[in-house]
This record gives structure tokens, sequence and C-alpha cells, in this order.
């Protein structure tokens, strides 16, 4: 596999074409216990830089609300795509991962050239593609798909936390906190968990049968 220095990633060159789209692909959610894996994908415009980009994690949430409004307005495209919690337990969170991915380049409206994911494993594409370990903090256009799969994961626990307030989603995330552990074992797991993990298949009970 060839190294990230030697593609110049954020310039688009391959060694036998001249410059062509790259997009930066990363993922949200794969460690919660409940909800999709998210993943998007980036092809930033080098005429609109983006001041800022970086690792989500690294991002405080005010910060990484107002970067996912500038991406989405500068960007030359992005498209963000999910694996369901049905997957993720069909498929394990790793598969389930690299398909949200896939889903997230074919859903751009533009062609990339080039495709730069973070981490070290690689979905299954039709074009160039390399993986990067660090990459959201390395490559901007992957610091950008990283400030969109969170976002928009984020948001999507505080929306379903209105259906289930009793587990805390808007707080937690979906991670396995103290506060979360302790919903699991009063209340069991509902739909929006997933049954593959061990955590949730520990305290997963049918609807209405009471805690032990």
């Amino acid at each position: 596999m060839r190294s990230a220095k030697s593609l110049k990633p954020e310039q688009g060159h391959l060694p036998w074409h001249g410059p062509v789209l790259t997009a930066g692909v990363d993922e949200a959610g794969r460690g919660p216990l409940a909800g999709p894996v998210v993943a998007a994908a980036v092809i930033l415009d080098e005429r609109q830089p983006i001041a800022g980009l970086n690792d989500s994690k690294k991002l405080s949430p005010a910060r990484r609300e107002a970067l996912f409004e500038q991406i989405r307005a500068r960007a030359l495209c992005f498209a963000i795509a999910e694996a369901s919690v049905e997957e993720i337990d069909r498929l394990n969170i790793l598969q389930a991962t690299l398909l949200a991915m896939q889903r997230a380049v074919a859903g751009l409206r533009l062609r990339p050239g080039l495709v730069l994911v973070d981490g070290n494993r690689l979905p299954v594409l039709d074009c160039a593609a390399e993986a990067i370990v660090g990459g959201d903090a390395l490559v901007p256009s992957i610091s950008a798909a990283s400030i969109l799969a969170k976002v928009y994961r984020d948001r999507w626990c505080v929306q379903v936390d209105a259906q289930y307030p009793q587990y805390g989603f808007a707080g937690h995330k979906g991670y396995g906190t103290a506060a979360h552990m302790d919903a699991l074992r009063a209340h069991g797991a509902c739909p929006l968990h997933r049954r593959s993990f061990a955590p949730v298949a520990l305290h997963w009970r049918a609807p209405g049968e009471p805690a032990p």
C-alpha cells in the first residue's frame, strides 16, 4: 500500500494521472452500544478553505456544529450514510462500518478519483483508495468527514432521546457509560440497542418482561 506522502493526498495527484478529485472518508459510532454507525465522505473545495478542521474528537461540540455548517456550505460535495443496527448485528461492526463508508462514497454527487479513509481498513470501492491511520487529524478532507459523521450521529442521539428518555441517549450518545449501564439493568435493551454487543446481550429481554 502506498504511503500518504507518496500520493500527496490533499493535492490529489496519482503517479499515473493528473489532478483528481480526492474524497476523505471517516465514521462515527463504532463503539456505542446503540444506534447506527455513520460514515461521511467529503470532497473539499481548495478555493474555499475551511479553517480549524481537525479530528472531531478534539473539537468542542459547539466548534463541531459550526464546522458542520461550514463544510456543508463550502465543500464541493459531501454525503452521509448509515449502516443500521440490524446490519451491525447481522454483519458485525467492522463490516457494517465499511458498508456505511461504501454508501457514503457512492452518494457523492461528484465521482472521486482517489478516496482517503481514516484507519487501516478499506471498503470495496471502484476507484483508487488508501487507508491512513490517524488520518482524521492529518488530512483535512478526512477531518471534515469525521465532523460530519460525528455531528450527524450526535443529532440522531438527541432525537431518539425523546422516544426513549429512560436511557439518556442525548447525554452519553449510546456509549457504555455507568448511567447507560444502569438504564440497561433497569429497563432492559430497546430496539435501538445492538444485540450483538455483549453488554446489551446480557440485558436483553422480551418487551414487558420485568428486570431480574
